[in-house]
């Protein structure tokens, strides 16, 4: 057996911080895995969690899935792609260019509202490690 049956959520945390990992809860309604294979996996009310670790990011879902044949969530081939749930779609840069990935990753990583971190981004050129340096 293993010692004393679990540790400390608050140690556990605290052990977490000091190698870099950050978890973070997502409020998400709906996640949608499109297979190869055309069956797609559904998950309605999923707990999903996010692990950042030295700026790789996993996720985690639970939940049961339902099979279906069509999700109907990807029109395009990139739909279910980027942060937080949100549909990453080509179209969804600002006039500069900036993608809202961008936006997001460096207002995450500089703990700053995304305004000040697309206004960085543009100072920078699109340059997200300069971006990140300026705000912090």
């Amino acid at each position: 057996m293993f010692g004393g049956g679990g540790m400390n959520p608050r140690k556990m945390k605290q052990m977490m911080k000091q190698m870099g990992i950050d978890v973070e809860e997502l409020d998400a309604e709906r996640v949608v895995i499109e297979t190869a294979d055309g069956d797609d996996l559904v998950f309605d009310g999923a707990q999903v969690t996010k692990m950042d670790a030295q700026g790789q990011e996993t996720y985690q879902i639970v939940g049961s899935p339902d099979a279906v044949a069509d999700a109907g969530a990807g029109e395009s081939a990139s739909a279910v792609e980027g942060d937080s749930g949100a549909a990453a779609i080509e179209d969804d840069a600002d006039d500069a260019g900036i993608p809202d990935e961008d936006v997001a990753l460096v207002a995450e990583r500089a703990e700053v509202p995304q305004s000040r971190a697309r206004e960085a981004l543009e100072d920078a050129d699109g340059d997200l490690a300069a971006a990140i340096a300026e705000l912090e």
